[in-house]
């Protein structure tokens, strides 16, 4: 079984007291956070309780506006893409399931990706939080404003990788309504 990074959307953050109330599942990835799911929780970043493990390992974060981030992306890199059937099927499949899922916040579970190495699994999450998201933002917003060809030339050469993740009502770790 792979590990694996989760995208959850809600229209309530997890807190200490409880998890919300509908949880709709949006995604998960093998052996990664994959940039798609960075950049989804890459607008109002804030740490919170996992709806899964015991660690404060969630990221939760603003769902229009990470959504918005995600399919300007995908219109930057699809540029270079245009013949590519397998590209196209993607993206139509990611937002269509993006619009159908929607809520007020994505919630990010990480459990699986940060235990995978030796260091604490909540200073991952900080870590996450503090530069590896951020920088993924500040990397695709340059490559939309078109300041960051290299950049996105090395997205799109290897797309696959970064948005071609599992989309689906139901996940390894699905919530019941």
């Amino acid at each position: 079984m792979a590990n694996r990074s989760y995208l959850y959307s809600a229209d309530s953050m997890p807190n200490e007291a409880e998890i919300p109330q509908r949880i709709r599942c949006i995604s998960e990835h093998n052996w990664d956070i994959p940039l798609a799911h960075k950049l989804m929780v890459g607008r109002g970043t804030t740490i919170v309780p996992s709806m899964i493990w015991n660690p404060p390992i969630g990221i939760a974060a603003d769902y229009a506006d990470g959504a918005a981030l995600l399919r300007d992306l995908l219109s930057a890199v699809g540029k270079g893409l245009e013949d590519d059937a397998e590209f196209a099927e993607c993206v139509t499949g990611t937002t269509a399931h993006l619009e159908k899922q929607q809520a007020k916040y994505f919630i990010l579970e990480t459990g699986e990706i940060v235990s995978m190495t030796d260091e604490d699994p909540a200073a991952s999450v900080r870590r996450l939080v503090s530069v590896d998201i951020p920088d993924a933002v500040a990397k695709a917003e340059a490559a939309i404003a078109g300041r960051n060809d290299n950049w996105l030339a090395s997205v799109r050469a290897d797309w696959q990788r970064h948005f071609a993740s599992f989309y689906s009502e139901a996940l390894y770790f699905s919530f019941p309504d």
